[in-house]
């Protein structure tokens, strides 16, 4: 009797360190994933410099533009939480759709090689961001599954985890797409 007793304490105990090994995966798998949108944000806002300075002669009086969007990629790179992160880079959209409609303005600035290069390299770095966001909403999804669902719920609520915001596609975003093709 006693040995089945023992196995069957054995047989939970491996039961409950296999549904802790599996939230422990997934909450990982948002962190890496979120790791992944953050480098592509900051090749993105590394553009923002090069920008700046190519139309800097271009456009005079949209001073103030380029100081909001200077002040967002610096606020964007002192931040540290990832939901302050995520609504700067919608802030960002905003501004940068903005921007790219100001420059229909300037025929001389949208001719400009140097310019026409860096558009490129945004639009290059937003379809790169576009798929890192995929791969984290999946991962937020897989994860909001597992604290949810039965038993393995049980163990999240010990472990204290909670939900995490979705990067979603704003429609100051889905505009600037469509104004991209």
């Amino acid at each position: 009797m006693s040995t089945w007793i023992i196995i069957i304490l054995i047989a939970v105990a491996l039961i409950v360190m296999l549904m802790f090994n599996s939230i422990i995966y997934r909450k990982n798998q948002v962190n890496n994933a979120f790791a992944g949108i953050d480098t592509m944000l900051k090749k993105r806002y590394d553009l923002i410099p090069a920008l700046a300075e190519t139309v800097r002669g271009y456009m005079q009086y949209e001073k103030e533009l380029l100081i909001r969007i200077t002040e967002l990629r610096q606020s964007y790179m002192e931040q540290g939480g990832q939901e302050e992160k995520i609504k700067t880079s919608d802030q960002m959209i905003g501004q940068m759709k903005e921007f790219f409609a100001r420059v229909e303005n300037y025929p001389d600035l949208k001719a400009s090689e140097n310019f026409l290069k860096l558009q490129a390299s945004w639009n290059e770095m937003e379809d790169n961001i576009a798929a890192a966001r995929r791969f984290y909403n999946s991962s937020v999804n897989d994860f909001h599954n597992i604290i949810e669902m039965f038993p393995t719920n049980l163990i999240a609520k010990l472990m204290h985890l909670k939900h995490r915001d979705y990067f979603s596609v704003k429609e100051e975003e889905k505009e600037l797409e469509k104004k991209k093709a």
